[in-house]
């Protein structure tokens, strides 16, 4: 088994760390800016495309929501096993799979830190009378509000479109990409 070249460590760590930097940035710019949810939406394109912030307690599209503390056990899942399958297995030789798990890698650490708690949030009654006021929040900081006419996509944040995208890539990469021939040699024996 020939090891994973140094620059693949390098270019996982730049996109991971690099991805989580910029999620993290721009959740708090946003939530410095434009306040806690209920404070209003920041058109660029009018009814298309703009800011407003939100708290998922969930994942995708707010399913789940309440099992916070399940989405953090799988996030932690999730990354020890891009490691294991991108260093010890060895996936990291090719640069597609390197470069769509440390995308995926990005949005699973920036969600897990809000999902956590470490941005310090605390509940302050209505509109979430779920939570008593000055509670923890464990909830995922979302900002970005698309509308397709009048209905709008569940915001979303930086760490979203790093998953999405690393998980696009690691699709096209499953269907497109051809194998190397000495790989098929090597699952023949």
């Amino acid at each position: 088994m020939r090891a994973v070249p140094l620059s693949r460590y390098l270019v996982f760590f730049l996109i991971a760390g690099g991805g989580l930097a910029i999620d993290l940035a721009t959740k708090r710019w946003m939530f410095d800016w434009l306040g806690r949810p209920g404070g209003g939406t920041h058109w660029i394109w009018a009814d298309v495309f703009g800011f407003q912030t939100s708290l998922n307690e969930g994942a995708l599209f707010g399913m789940g929501q309440g099992m916070v503390w399940l989405f953090a056990l799988l996030s932690i899942g999730a990354g020890v096993a891009i490691c294991w399958w991108l260093f010890i297995a060895g996936a990291a030789r090719q640069w597609v799979l390197t470069v769509a798990l440390s995308g995926i890698m990005a949005g699973i650490l920036g969600n897990l830190h809000d999902r956590i708690g470490m941005p310090g949030l605390k509940w302050r009654g209505r509109p979430y009378d779920l939570h008593a006021f000055g509670d923890p929040v464990f909830a995922v900081r979302d900002w970005i509000l698309v509308k397709f006419g009048s209905w709008p996509w569940p915001n979303f944040n930086v760490a979203d479109s790093l998953l999405v995208c690393g998980a696009l890539l690691l699709a096209w990469h499953a269907f497109f990409q051809k194998e190397p021939q000495g790989a098929v040699r090597q699952h023949e024996s």
